[in-house]
């Protein structure tokens, strides 16, 4: 790259990558966040279902070397398991919570703006915000 090439993209304007969120967007990552939970507690617990740790013992016990093996992957399995279900739940919770603080705030910013007993904020009323 030569030097003038490299003031010309110094001196360009940045690109704008402003992250906007709309609460319908937020109520459909939380809704999916909460569906892959359901879904992953009814199918993905495979290493409780299928008694992979009774299992492992009575390998462990006729003294196969696979039985210490399955027991270290069920081990990880489910380890994994429970961190992916936090992490789902952590994002549908906090996601609903989020979503509730914004329609509480935006309640209060009307409320405050409105004021008391008029119906609609008057423009001169506005302006004085902007001033």
């Amino acid at each position: 790259m030569a030097w003038n090439e490299w003031n010309e993209l110094k001196s360009a304007p940045a690109p704008r990558a402003d992250l906007i969120a709309h609460q319908d967007d937020l109520g459909a990552v939380g809704h999916e966040a909460y569906v892959l939970h359901g879904a992953l507690l009814r199918h993905a617990d495979v290493a409780a279902r299928d008694h992979s740790a009774r299992t492992a013992a009575a390998l462990r016990r006729y003294h196969f070397a696979m039985g210490a093996a399955l027991e270290t992957t069920a081990g990880v399995w489910t380890s994994q398991l429970r961190s992916l279900l936090q992490a789902c739940a952590h994002i549908s919770n906090h996601l609903d919570h989020t979503k509730a603080a914004h329609a509480r705030d935006d309640a209060k910013i009307r409320t405050a703006i409105r004021g008391v007993a008029a119906p609609e904020v008057p423009v001169s009323r506005l302006s004085a915000y902007f001033k």
